[in-house]
């Protein structure tokens, strides 16, 4: 049985084919975008600190079965992801993006939707904590980081949302979710939320 926790760290697709230079997702982070370095050192400041101080991680990635029988294609975002065969399960897109992987007997959870808690398993692993607050880091930050957000406030939950840990390939884009995401919990750096572990 997990033991409880005032906080979890839900960590949503760090993964190859969103993350990585040669991944095939581009909404998250832009092919040759400069800040990729960044994110990635804020991503692993969060989960590094949220390890050394006892704070579990649930990491999420999307994937789908090799046949895409599990993906509904209902909007454009889905038709390019059938299209391009992006996140197919076993393949090394669905891989975690190496320097940010689970560490060994961390939760991972696999979904198929936007919102991460959506027709996952999400929601049952979260609850083996019992927290108040889930601090919310991912790709991409007008995707699935808003709407499983979104959700989470929806169910309850404090929120913090990690800016810097958090990207879109359009800045304008990320901005502007962070920005309604400031009116269901806090934003806050990397180093912030690390810092608030030892208080």
């Amino acid at each position: 049985m997990a033991q409880k926790s005032k906080s979890v760290v839900l960590a949503l697709h760090y993964q190859n084919e969103v993350l990585h230079p040669d991944g095939k997702i581009r909404v998250g982070v832009a092919e040759g975008d400069t800040g990729r370095a960044n994110l990635i050192r804020a991503a692993k400041t969060l989960l590094d600190g949220a390890r050394t101080h006892g704070v579990p991680v649930i990491s999420v990635r999307i994937a789908f079965r090799p046949d895409f029988r599990d993906l509904t294609v209902n909007g454009p975002i889905w038709q390019n992801i059938l299209k391009i065969r992006a996140c197919e399960d076993g393949a090394w897109g669905s891989q975690f993006f190496d320097e940010l992987r689970p560490a060994p007997g961390e939760f991972i959870v696999n979904h198929t939707r936007i919102n991460a808690f959506y027709g996952s398993q999400l929601q049952e692993i979260v609850d083996l904590f019992d927290p108040e607050r889930l601090i919310v880091a991912g790709i991409a930050t007008n995707y699935v980081v808003q709407h499983t957000v979104a959700y989470a406030s929806d169910a309850g939950y404090e929120i913090t949302v990690v800016r810097d840990a958090c990207s879109s390939a359009v800045p304008e884009l990320h901005e502007g979710a962070l920005r309604t995401m400031s009116l269901l919990g806090s934003i806050e750096t990397a180093a912030e939320v690390v810092k608030g572990f030892t208080q």
